[in-house]
Formats: structure tokens, C-alpha cells, sequence
């Protein structure tokens, strides 16, 4: 087999078996065995449950100080600082203001936890760099994003009143469950607690099904007709979050020695799909939220392509 061959089935065995399950999830809704209410229980178990026990599992049995890369955290919430602020010029264009905050937020927001972890977990068994991502990434993305919408709001939507929602959501970012996975994981592995088979055993349980059983309920979440609203801007936003911001930021990953699971951690925190919280956001802020609608299920789709195509350009030049 040559290298080209190699390093394309490399690529393929990385990123079609994380969207075969998402096919699933939307396969299983199509016929009926999963819905709505399912679903969404679904993401609030993996959310609260499964992906913290699959990121302490990882972080807890791991030595912090070889774990912990300050270069590595800082270079994920820079390049996240430099990807909202690109996507801040991107939405002048557009002529409505209101429009905005969802343009910025749909640009820059991407699907750090469940995609991020499936990734890297899938090629490298393990999820501790994409936890390290996770802490320098989605606090800023909850922030801004509540900053951005606030300001660009309408009376359209379920507008709450902002100071109290700028709380709640500071609020939501301490308290958020994969933080708190990560944050117990790295204390217990600084404090070198040991830990019986009995919780091993149980967290190594919840934290198999997590990664499947996330990506079924994000397939089964995704509805092709809203994607056909606003396909235009839609497509705009997309080159930017799946191609832009990886021109960008990995020939600079790559200069500052990143390599491996580093790497793909930060490819997929810059190219991976915009994440469908931003929908809940958005209406919660006053926005219609159908620009953000067709952009999670456009970018979605793109992904399958693009990350493969990154990932095999990365395998090629010897990074991965």
C-alpha cells in the first residue's frame, strides 16, 4: 500500500466512523426508534454525565505535570480571541445589525466538547488534550457569545433581560459539567488520589458510552430544512469556520511544535462545525436564531469533508 493510499485510509478511519454515527442517530429518528424527547434527554445524559466521566477518567489517571501545557491552553484561547475577531470584521458586511451577533457567534463557536473529544479520542484513545482545549476555548466562547448577541439584539425572540442573563451564563460556565469533569480530573491527578477499581470500573463504563452515544443524539438533532434558509450568508460562514480560520492558525500550531494529539485537538477546535448551543443562545438573546440554524446543520455537513481533507494533509506532510 503507498503513502498516499495509507495516509487517505489513515484520514477516512479518523472522521467517517464520528459521522456514520451521526448518519445512525439520524437514521434511528427517520424510523421512528428515537425522538425529540429522547434526544434531548440523550444530550442532557452525555452532557452531565458521560462526557465528564470520559474526560476525569482520562485527566485523573494521567500525570499532571507532564499532562499540563500553558503554551498549549494559551495558544487555544489566543487563536479563539483572533477567530472572534475575524468574525467580528466578517459581520460588517452584512448590512442588518441585528443579524450580527448571530454571524459572529456562528462563526468562531465550534463543536469543542463532543466533536473535539470524539476526534482525538478516536485516533488516540484518549481525550487529555482536547480537555486542555476545552479549558482555554469554551468559557471565552460562552462569554462572548452572550456579550456579541446582547448587544445586536432585537425584540424578536425570548429576549431576557441581559444583565441577568450575562450572570446566569457566567454562572453556567463555572458550573458547566465538562469543566467540572476537567477541573476534578486535574486536581485528583495533582493530589496522586488513588482510585479503587470500583470507581474505576464505573467511570470507565460511563465514559465508553460517551463519545457514541453524543454523536447519535447530535445526528438525531439535525433537521436538513432548516438548513435551507439563508444558505448564502450560510455558506460565507462556513468557509470561514472549516477553512479560514485552519489556513490561518495550523501553519502557526505547526511552527510553535504542536504535533499529534495537540494538533488535531486544535484542528478541531478551528474546523470543526459551529456547535448547536449557538441555536439556544441566540433565541434566548432575542435573535431569530435561522442564520445560526442553517449554519450548525451546513457546517455539519461540510465537516465530513474538510476535516478529512485536513486531516489527511496533516498525515501527508508527517504532523499527525
Amino acid at each position: 500500500m503507498g503513502e498516499f493510499t495509507q495516509n487517505l485510509v489513515f484520514s477516512l478511519n479518523a472522521t467517517i466512523p464520528v459521522f456514520l454515527m451521526m448518519v445512525l442517530g439520524g437514521f434511528f429518528k427517520k424510523v421512528h426508534l428515537l425522538d425529540d424527547h429522547t434526544v434531548k434527554k440523550i444530550n442532557q445524559f452525555a452532557f452531565k454525565v458521560l462526557l465528564p466521566a470520559l474526560l476525569f477518567k482520562d485527566l485523573s489517571a494521567a500525570d499532571f505535570r507532564k499532562v499540563w501545557d500553558t503554551k498549549f491552553v494559551l495558544f487555544c484561547f489566543l487563536a479563539t480571541v483572533c477567530s472572534i475577531g475575524i468574525a467580528f470584521l466578517f459581520s460588517l458586511i452584512h448590512k442588518d445589525k441585528a443579524e450580527r451577533g448571530e454571524i459572529i457567534q456562528a462563526s468562531y463557536r465550534s463543536s469543542a466538547a463532543i466533536l473535539g473529544i470524539a476526534f482525538v479520542n478516536n485516533i488516540y484513545g484518549q481525550a487529555t488534550m482536547a480537555a486542555l482545549m476545552i479549558v482555554g476555548t469554551v468559557p471565552l466562547y460562552n462569554i462572548i457569545a452572550v456579550v456579541v448577541l446582547s448587544l445586536t439584539a432585537t425584540h424578536d425572540g425570548e429576549k431576557q433581560d441581559r444583565k441577568t442573563l450575562l450572570l446566569k451564563t457566567l454562572k453556567d460556565v463555572v458550573t458547566n459539567p465538562i469543566i467540572l469533569g476537567i477541573a476534578v480530573g486535574l486536581l485528583w491527578s495533582v493530589l496522586e488520589i488513588p482510585q479503587p477499581v470500583l470507581l474505576s470500573k464505573t467511570v470507565s463504563y460511563l465514559a465508553g458510552m460517551a463519545t457514541p452515544l453524543s454523536l447519535i443524539a447530535l445526528g438525531a438533532s439535525f433537521r436538513l430544512s432548516e438548513a435551507r434558509e439563508n444558505m448564502g450568508l450560510s455558506f460565507g460562514i462556513a468557509g470561514i469556520k472549516l477553512v479560514l480560520f485552519c489556513i490561518l492558525f495550523l501553519p502557526l500550531a505547526v511552527w510553535m511544535g504542536f504535533r499529534s494529539e495537540k494538533l488535531i485537538a486544535i484542528l478541531v477546535m478551528l474546523g470543526s462545525a459551529t456547535t448547536g448551543s449557538c441555536f439556544v443562545m441566540a433565541r434566548n438573546l432575542g435573535h431569530k436564531g435561522s442564520i445560526t440554524a442553517c449554519t450548525v446543520m451546513l457546517t455539519t455537513l461540510l465537516s465530513a469533508f474538510t476535516l478529512t481533507t485536513w486531516l489527511f494533509i496533516l498525515k501527508t506532510l508527517g504532523y499527525i
